[in-house]
């Protein structure tokens, strides 16, 4: 059979450039004394060649990066519903925490008045005096001394452990000035605010950040006396719990509910830990450490050391001036500092303690860069 002249067709690139048909334009690999005749290729018109040669090849791959885009908008989506956008929000009912406040106040008072009929010294808890005279502030050597007729709170640095630690000494008359402050006066998941930010607005003398209870979904909250989530976070989980008497404890969430807390009188409970001292022993070890944090941190602590007698702690970390506190160190200060109960709230960039309508520490959220971290709550004494 003769050979004929095949027209060009775009699907053959492939097969020219590998050497087994000839470029027709003469210009193309081929293989010498190789020809194509009528048996190897089925011929095709020249219209069709024509239309083939102008017609681009359409993606292959066009179905992967839909699926590439999908799946990215998916994992952005997730990441916002988790770390940012708000969940299950409820705002705070700002007469309910002052009709619980007023209620343990009366209360309160009647067994003053008992107590003090029957000759006794009146008992911790009276009512706060919302007539008080101005209160005094006086620097000294090491910090401030805050006093008014309701609260005394004496206010120090000192450099532990190669960490610059600042200590709240605080008594008290009355439960009442011990507070929660919540993110935008609302709970939910992902409501966050500075805590100086916070405290501004409900007017705290003294703040600490609490235990950032809307990163997680477990764990206990009760706040000013409301009862806000009582799912366990695990049977071992260790909370903080304040009652109307002015006492503290660390109780175990497997043994006790949030309902019965609330029964018991608790004003505040907070999920985070662990407990640091319990009945005045050290309750954690040189390996006792807050799941992936490191060994020396930025850290937050509230103790107790006897009814309306509490201390508050926080420690700078993560910079050369001051390089962070084990849960044993900080242990081992509150200890020191006389504490029956202490508990470790949330650390790490989001340690900050607020006094007289300032930032106090140096809030280490981002690097080594002094910035406050946004969190969920704090921990305050005001009126």
């Amino acid at each position: 059979m003769a050979d004929i002249q095949i027209p060009y067709r775009p699907q053959l690139n492939t097969y020219r450039s590998a050497g087994k048909f000839p470029d027709p334009s003469g210009a193309g690999p081929a293989v010498p004394g190789t020809t194509v005749t009528a048996r190897d290729v089925a011929p095709v018109s020249a219209g069709e060649a024509a239309e083939g040669a102008g017609t681009p090849r359409k993606p292959r791959h066009i179905w992967a990066w839909v699926y590439g885009i999908l799946l990215t908008a998916y994992t952005v989506f997730t990441l916002l519903d988790v770390f940012v956008i708000p969940h299950d929000t409820m705002k705070v009912d700002q007469q309910a925490v002052a009709d619980i406040y007023k209620t343990e106040s009366s209360a309160v008072s009647s067994a003053n008045s008992s107590a003090a009929s029957s000759g006794n010294e009146a008992a911790n808890g009276s009512t706060v005096d919302n007539t008080a005279e101005e209160p005094v502030i006086t620097a000294t050597a090491r910090g401030y001394t805050y006093r008014d007729s309701n609260m005394t709170i004496t206010l120090n640095q000192s450099y532990i452990n190669n960490t610059m630690v600042y200590i709240a000494d605080i008594q008290l008359n009355s439960i009442a000035a011990l507070k929660s402050g919540l993110a935008d006066d609302s709970f939910g998941r992902n409501l966050k605010e500075k805590t100086s930010e916070i405290a501004d607005r409900v007017g705290a003398i003294l703040a600490i950040n609490g235990d950032y209870y809307g990163f997680r979904d477990t764990g206990y909250v009760i706040r000013n006396g409301i009862l806000y989530r009582s799912t366990m976070s695990s049977q071992t989980a260790q909370d903080l719990v304040i009652y109307e008497d002015g006492t503290m404890e660390i109780i175990t969430e497997g043994e006790i509910t949030a309902e019965e807390l609330l029964d018991k009188g608790a004003l505040q409970v907070y999920s985070f830990g662990p407990g640091l001292v319990v009945n005045g022993e050290i309750a954690v070890t040189s390996s006792s450490e807050v799941s992936h944090s490191m060994n020396s941190n930025p850290r937050t602590a509230l103790g107790y050391i006897s009814p309306l007698h509490y201390v508050m702690v926080v420690s700078d970390g993560r910079t050369s001036e001051s390089e962070g506190l084990s849960l044993l160190q900080l242990a081992d200060i509150m200890q020191q500092l006389g504490c029956e109960q202490a508990y470790n709230l949330d650390g790490g960039g989001s340690t900050t303690m607020y006094f007289n309508g300032q930032v106090i520490n140096n809030p280490t959220s981002g690097g080594s860069r002094s910035r406050e971290r946004s969190v969920s709550d704090i921990v305050y004494i005001g009126y």
